[in-house]
């Protein structure tokens, strides 16, 4: 097992959902890796956990890695769930139809696994939290 693909993984998926001109057109440049030390206002994306799990087999290494992308809205949004809802659902057309490269690594596939509607801030804002599962392959084994 190897954690080595994670940082190439969370490059990719950053790097394609800032690419995206379908998210771009709900949440604009708010898209984070890391969120700001003020929370932003209005829809944003954020990238979330992620738990790593070994992959591998007899003919090489691999690592399942399953993480969360989180769509938020604000205490100031008054679109409900209908604004957040949309953005999640671009995230999840991003990453699906587009072709990750990793630096690291060889991606073999990109799924996604669940979603999670719910209230957040005290309930006066959204979140949507979807998990992917991507599946990467580390090279073959040298005997």
């Amino acid at each position: 097992m190897s954690f080595h693909a994670s940082v190439a993984l969370q490059a990719a998926v950053y790097q394609a959902l800032r690419a995206d001109v379908a998210l771009a057109e709900l949440v604009g440049d708010a898209i984070f890796d890391a969120m700001p030390a003020a929370p932003p206002s209005g829809t944003h994306v954020a990238l979330g956990p992620e738990d790593v799990a070994d992959a591998g087999d007899m003919t090489g290494g691999g690592a399942r890695h399953d993480f969360i992308v989180s769509v938020l809205s604000g205490a100031e949004d008054t679109g409900g769930f209908g604004p957040v809802k949309a953005a999640a659902g671009a995230v999840v057309e991003a990453l699906e139809d587009g072709a990750l490269s990793l630096s690291t690594g060889h991606l073999a596939g990109l799924w996604f696994v669940s979603a999670r509607a719910r209230r957040a801030d005290g309930g006066s804002g959204r979140r949507v939290d979807m998990t992917f599962r991507a599946r990467i392959d580390l090279g073959l084994k040298v005997a």
